[in-house]
């Protein structure tokens, strides 16, 4: 049972200047939010809403040593590390998608990854369950936003914080329906006199964590929406990534 008016809300814990960046998309991939801030004002724009489905842009555990299981199942490259990785991290790496691991223990987690964790346990103590649960208005799930890029791209895209890897990752969403700004149309503003100023159209671009925040939103929109056009990957038991693209590639 999908609630009509669910918002699909996509939460960066890894901004600089705030503690987390969201973005909400309504059924229609309207962008209905865009905004920074701390933890609570983060859950109060959720508890707000009727329904939920949030992805969020960090790991949902720690790693539990599962890899050691599986090492058989993984390139011979990575042998080697792989103790430093979830599942999901390690196939995501093999597939040729640079993704840092995650530690065995809280305490040794960056930060942004601890910010991470006490989303996660605020929302589930509100009442946010495991994506996917039939009939629950509010659910949570994992996205990885450079993987997602990468398999929206099909290969790894420019480096974020430059010029040309904004204007592809904006261009990525918008072509995949996501009602945003067209960055194309930052071409258009540009002229030899702005040139020469230094006066770039940047305000048509959104800034990386935004668009870290908007893939994580399209990818909970597609888990709802269209279902066949996500995969996972890792290990229930870990973690599950998951990914706004069916069909992976072996090497990105």
């Amino acid at each position: 049972m999908l609630f009509t008016d669910t918002v699909f809300v996509g939460i960066d814990p890894t901004s600089s200047h705030k503690s987390y960046t969201y973005a909400a998309l309504d059924k229609g991939m309207n962008l209905v939010a865009l905004a920074d801030g701390e933890l609570d004002d983060v859950t109060a724009f959720l508890g707000g809403q009727t329904s939920a489905i949030v992805a969020i842009n960090a790991p949902s555990g720690v790693n539990r040593g599962l890899v050691r299981e599986k090492k058989k199942e993984m390139s011979k490259l990575l042998k080697t590390r792989a103790s430093g990785f979830r599942v999901a991290e390690l196939e995501l790496r093999d597939r040729g998608i640079t993704v840092s691991g995650t530690p065995s223990t809280i305490s040794a987690c960056p930060a942004w990854i601890q910010a991470g964790f006490a989303l996660y346990r605020k929302l589930e103590k509100m009442g946010f369950k495991k994506y996917p649960t039939d009939a629950e208005p509010y659910q949570l799930l994992e996205s990885q936003p450079h993987a997602a890029f990468c398999v929206m791209a099909g290969s790894v895209p420019q480096p974020k914080p430059s010029l040309e890897g904004k204007i592809q990752r904006q261009l990525l969403l918008y072509e995949a329906g996501v009602r945003i700004k067209d960055p194309m149309d930052f071409f258009e503003e540009i002229t030899r006199h702005k040139m020469l100023k230094g006066t770039w159209p940047l305000d048509m671009l959104y800034m990386p964590e935004q668009l870290d925040a908007m893939v994580a939103a399209y990818t909970a929109w597609l888990a709802i929406h269209k279902l066949e056009n996500i995969s996972t990957v890792g290990d229930p038991a870990e973690g599950l990534i998951v990914l706004p693209e069916k069909n992976l590639k072996e090497k990105y």
